[in-house]
């Protein structure tokens, strides 16, 4: 069989796609960058990165399956740039790599910020949308990489594109966005809620829908991988139910929290170090990201389960390992 190569199997989804296609009996490849590891695998490591087309053709050689997982994730930068060149450059240096060495089939992960969201229903994969609908580097620099994907599946590489919603879980190292309300709910520092809602997915379903794109997806479509729409209020009382403590009952107006967004951000821009409350973070708040999975169950047969049992491992696991 042919190594299967991932790409951010140091961090949380990959990891966790890495972990299935183990225990699928994949001999799995991790691209790594000098200074990280891959916790708790036993996968075979390749030292690279995306910006770095030669360390990707190393990387690359020999696969017949690649999961292009690796993002600069970050919803602050101090040189927003640094987003472009990981997740632009990144993803089409990676393709032509995957392209050049005859890959049979490579799954992008996108990500649900490059889904349309209408006002009046859940979003969906058919809703155009375009660039100028991105807030901020990260969702900007995804949906750009999203249509290097496309060009490349057009011109004849079987891609296949997934577009996560918040996943949730365990092993989220760094964490994630989402790990990170968690975190901050644990630690007591969640005294009031802004009205925005998310859709929530249990991280093993998450990767559970990479490797069934890999399998039954089309090239060159996009699928939802997600499970339970959810306000952030909704949220919160869930954690407080699993975890003994109590949910914020106060909801923050809108323009305090951008208030407090821009004073955050603006005092991370003369400091370097990251705000608590970024400002793009804030204005995608003031929409619901609530979108539909019906595509992912149809095609791929996808089917998540309910997210409380998620939330408890992710409560735990941040707890076993000092976060809180």
């Amino acid at each position: 069989m042919k190594p299967t190569l991932v790409t951010g199997a140091t961090g949380f989804i990959g990891w966790h796609v890495a972990r299935k296609l183990l225990a699928r009996g994949h001999a799995v490849r991790a691209l790594v960058r000098p200074a990280s590891k891959v916790r708790e695998l036993e996968v075979e490591e390749v030292t690279g990165d995306l910006r770095d087309r030669g360390s990707l053709e190393r990387a690359v050689a020999g696969c017949g399956l690649v999961f292009h997982v690796a993002a600069d994730y970050r919803l602050w930068a101090k040189a927003p740039g640094e987003l472009y060149r990981s997740n632009v450059d990144g993803t089409r240096n990676l393709l032509s790599a995957a392209r050049d060495a005859g890959v049979e089939r490579v799954v992008y992960t996108s990500t649900v910020g490059c889904i349309g969201i209408p006002e009046d229903r859940p979003g969906s994969e058919e809703l155009e949308v375009h660039l100028e609908e991105m807030t901020g580097a990260y969702k900007r620099s995804k949906f750009q990489a999203e249509q290097v994907a496309l060009e490349f599946a057009a011109a004849g590489l079987p891609v296949v594109i997934v577009n996560p919603t918040a996943p949730i879980g365990d092993h989220d190292f760094k964490p994630t966005p989402t790990g990170k309300i968690v975190v901050d709910y644990l630690k007591g520092g969640m005294p009031a809620f802004v009205d925005t809602g998310l859709n929530l997915v249990d991280v093993a379903d998450t990767a559970e829908g990479h490797l069934l794109a890999g399998e039954h997806g089309r090239s060159g479509e996009r699928y939802i991988l997600g499970c339970e729409n959810l306000t952030l209020q909704q949220i919160l009382v869930r954690l407080a139910e699993l975890s003994g403590g109590k949910a914020p009952r106060w909801r923050i107006p809108y323009g305090v929290a951008y208030a407090a967004g821009l004073a955050s951000t603006g005092w991370a821009n003369l400091t370097g170090h990251e705000p608590r409350a970024p400002l793009d973070a804030v204005k995608m708040a003031r929409k619901k990201m609530f979108v539909s999975v019906d595509k992912a169950k149809r095609e791929l047969g996808f089917n998540p389960g309910p997210v409380e049992g998620a939330l408890k491992r992710a409560i735990d696991w941040f707890r076993t390992n000092g976060y809180v």
